[in-house]
């Protein structure tokens, strides 16, 4: 079984990978009864024996000791991680995996990736190669940030750079939630455009998430249960905007709802790699078989079911119904339209009591409604895992390299240029060491390229779909 570490940089990615830790303790628990320490449970979490002094070996077989997350917790304001701490979720964390600071990054990604990346580059690799000697075989790094604050995009992003520089065989997936155009950060068009750069050259792959999808789903959620048109009830727990019952005491924040969506993507993303399944998706077969171009590695995702009735039987419609959600508006992660754009390529990971005959018919019900790039026109990749999220009996998640991003990136380099030609704020950034005006010309050079590539493909949807060419047998 392979081990996977998850670094949470920034306010953000603390938040979401809090919630990400609380629901998969949540979705362990329901699966393991026995409080036994297996496979499913080394991929994330070391069992260590806490009655020894200081770090404590770890326990490979038998009953669960003590689970410590294979995490490390980055922030340079020391609130979040302190908060996390203090709550329901300490003892789940090794103290030594933590790195914080007082002051912040101050919403400049210069501070984050120059300032901080340099002042704690020994202590962060230190600390990754610890974490890497507790694996047995670690296959993946997930790395979680925001993209329009100091810390998350500018730290974030060093990170990811120390991670290609260290192990350059683990496989990177970042998780990066893009700012609304209503940010309150001013200057988070500038820390995004600089983080793009890094992310084009050293992720394997990137989740992009959009606040504004997260913010509108958290509403069709309530819109959905308030309105009283679901017809029958929900099941406890199966919103994937619901918190684990662990925390349920501690009042929930703002952003927790959308935050938990996140966290319910990587749970889904990881399932293969943790369960049992009739056909498993390891997590290298993703960027594998969804990156056919090594800078176009951005995958949009959607999940389905949102909530689930609660009927005990589920007819195929209802089960139908969750593969054709997964291709509409409505459940992207981003603000975008996979259906009226070009597929590179599309993976479906399914989990539940789902059977092969249902994808493959479910695949070739909705092929005709979507449009592929003519060399790779059979281009899904599918798995099956027989665990089901808590207290759903099925569940899809989507991943699809699709050209919809396009206006996401346009969008963010517009918002830069407004800012970039008046040269706004661009001295809190010049007077970093390290940091010269070239950094902003590159970075927005880079994003005008990744652009351009998808502009490229986009030239070529809508042509005459003909069928491939055979041999010709002569009489």
């Amino acid at each position: 079984m392979t081990q996977s570490v998850v670094v949470q940089v920034g306010q953000c990615g603390n938040q979401v990978g809090c919630r990400f830790w609380d629901l998969a303790l949540r979705e362990h628990a329901a699966v393991n009864k026995k409080g036994i320490y297996d496979e499913a449970l080394s991929s994330f979490f070391r069992n260590v024996d806490t009655r020894s002094a200081g770090d404590g070996p770890d326990i490979y077989k038998g009953k669960i000791c003590s689970l410590k997350a294979r995490a490390l917790l980055i922030d340079m304001e020391e609130g979040v991680v302190n908060e996390i701490l203090q709550g329901p979720l300490r003892d789940v964390f090794d103290s030594k995996q933590l790195i914080t600071d007082v002051s912040g990054s101050g919403n400049n990604w210069a501070v984050g990736h120059k300032v901080y990346g340099c002042q704690y580059r020994e202590n962060i690799v230190e600390k990754l190669r610890k974490t890497a000697e507790h694996c047995d075989c670690l296959q993946c790094f997930f790395i979680i940030h925001s993209m329009g604050g100091g810390t998350g995009s500018g730290l974030g992003t060093f990170v990811l750079n120390l991670l290609e520089d260290e192990f350059p065989e683990v496989y990177r997936f970042v998780t990066a939630v893009y700012p609304s155009g209503e940010d309150d950060v001013i200057t988070s068009p500038y820390n995004s455009v600089l983080a793009m750069k890094e992310l084009n050259e050293h992720a394997d792959c990137v989740l992009p998430i959009e606040n504004e999808s997260l913010f509108d789903i958290v509403n069709k959620i309530h819109q959905m249960m308030n309105s009283g048109k679901l017809g029958s009830t929900v099941k406890p727990n199966s919103l994937v905007t619901s918190s684990a019952g662990i925390t349920k005491a501690v009042q929930e924040k703002p952003f927790d709802a959308m935050n938990n969506i996140v966290a319910n993507l990587l749970l889904n993303l990881t399932s293969s790699a943790r369960f049992e399944g009739s056909l498993n998706m390891d997590l290298n077969e993703i960027s594998m078989n969804l990156v056919p171009f090594p800078r176009l590695h951005y995958l949009v995702s959607s999940l389905t079911p949102l909530y689930t009735l609660a009927d005990v039987n589920v007819p195929s419609r209802r089960l139908d119904q969750m593969f054709s959600d997964a291709f509409s508006r409505d459940h992207q992660l981003i603000q975008a339209d996979p259906k009226h754009s070009l597929y590179l390529a599309c993976a479906l990971l399914v989990r539940g009591n789902v059977q092969v005959s249902d994808l493959r018919r479910n695949i070739e019900r909705l092929k005709p409604s979507l449009h592929f790039v003519s060399w790779n026109q059979e281009g899904w990749k599918t798995g099956l895992c027989s665990v089901p999220p808590v207290g759903h009996s099925h569940s899809l998640l989507a991943l699809a390299n699709n050209t919809c991003v396009k206006p996401t990136f346009m969008e963010l380099r517009d918002r830069f240029m407004r800012l970039y030609k008046k040269k706004a704020h661009l001295h809190h950034y010049l007077q970093v060491d390290g940091m010269e005006q070239s950094c902003f010309s590159e970075a927005v050079l880079s994003l005008s390229d990744l652009i351009e590539e998808y502009n490229e493909l986009d030239a070529t949807k809508g042509g005459p779909r003909a069928d491939p060419s055979r041999l010709k047998i002569a009489v």
